[in-house]
């Protein structure tokens, strides 16, 4: 999730400078609400834009989470091939890969375009050696770096550009029932869940923060991902049923973040969602470093410890430096960007 937001704003900046070119994406069938609305149907025109579907033309699923469980059965070895036969048939001039990882560019591979970019010094480095063009990048940012690849395709100098993300109708009548328009009161969605441990600011600390928000009258939102119902209903019962779990899919997730007004998580897909909906942020971050993957193009205040070294290592348990951010840092971090919203 966080790569795709990542990618966004250079995509973004692509199809701004060049309407009329055709855009594909190759994505894991979850990630599709991030580019298309289930029921979009064609795609955008310089004459006829579609917010259901307002950056690419096309979608071609890969759904390599499943593939990498089974990867010699018949039936991942016959989805592989269905796919490698349908990018084929597209005849792409171009492809960029705008992951870095292994996984993604043997898919820009299967493609047979003569003309694969990808950066110099790639996430994953084996990945450099399936691209004709290689790219250095500058860019303190990844998604700074994913605007220089962007660049490389006809030679613009892009910058990231706010990126454009679907209207799912459906989603956006269901977030009016969540949080209906023209209500004055500020509301807030907390993330409490992380990719693995490390990463994860403690659920107590998330549940103070949720309390003492909703005890000044704040709306607080719980995100709830895969496998996080406890942590969703330890701050539910911190806030005495206050705060409202929110177990729904990328669709309602992202009509709902269209219609707060902060977000407090740490380095996580909701996170960059609410900087790709240009929404206030307090981010809480360990491991991994802010200036490369942090908030980007929003408002937003990074709460990181001196002690926390960049470390992507999937440890189960918290970041020693983490452990040292306590809520009322974080009350203070938000404090500062709702003043400065109704400012």
């Amino acid at each position: 999730m966080g790569d795709i937001l990542h990618a966004l704003p250079a995509v973004t900046a692509l199809r701004e400078a060049h309407p009329g070119w055709t855009i594909d994406w190759v994505v894991e069938p979850r990630w599709r609400a991030l580019l298309s609305a289930e029921s979009a149907g064609e795609p955008s025109s310089p004459d006829k834009p579609n917010p259901a579907r307002p950056l690419v033309d096309h979608l071609h699923f890969a759904a390599t989470r499943d593939w990498r469980t089974q990867p010699f059965s018949a039936a991942t070895l016959k989805a592989v091939g269905a796919l490698r036969r349908e990018l084929k048939s597209c005849d792409y001039d171009v492809v960029i890969d705008l992951q870095g990882a292994i996984r993604s560019s043997v898919i820009g591979a299967m493609t047979g375009c003569r003309r694969i970019i990808g950066e110099d010094a790639p996430r994953e480095r084996v990945a450099r050696w399936l691209y004709h063009e290689r790219v250095p990048t500058r860019g303190a940012h990844v998604i700074e770096q994913d605007a220089e690849l962007a660049s490389a395709i006809a030679g613009d100098a892009l910058a990231p550009r706010p990126p454009l993300l679907p209207i799912d109708t459906a989603a956006e009548r269901w977030a009016d029932t969540i949080l209906p328009p023209h209500n004055g009161t500020p509301a807030v969605l907390i993330n409490p869940g992380a990719g693995w441990g490390a990463k994860r600011w403690p659920i107590e600390r998330y549940a103070a923060v949720a309390a003492s928000l909703t005890s000044r009258g704040l709306r607080v939102l719980v995100n709830v991902g895969p496998g996080e119902d406890a942590l969703a209903a330890s701050i539910v019962e911190a806030t005495r049923g206050a705060a409202l779990p929110l177990n729904c899919s990328l669709d309602q997730l992202i009509a709902v973040t269209r219609r707060i007004h902060l977000a407090i998580a740490g380095d996580t897909g909701p996170l960059h969602l609410a900087c790709a909906l240009q929404k206030p942020v307090v981010g809480i971050f360990g491991p991994t470093d802010p200036s490369r993957n942090g908030p980007y193009g929003c408002r937003f205040n990074v709460l990181r410890s001196p002690q926390s070294l960049r470390d992507h290592t999937r440890h189960e348990a918290p970041e020693a430096g983490l452990l040292t951010i306590q809520p009322d840092a974080v009350l203070e971090a938000v404090d500062k960007l709702l003043a400065e919203e109704a400012a």
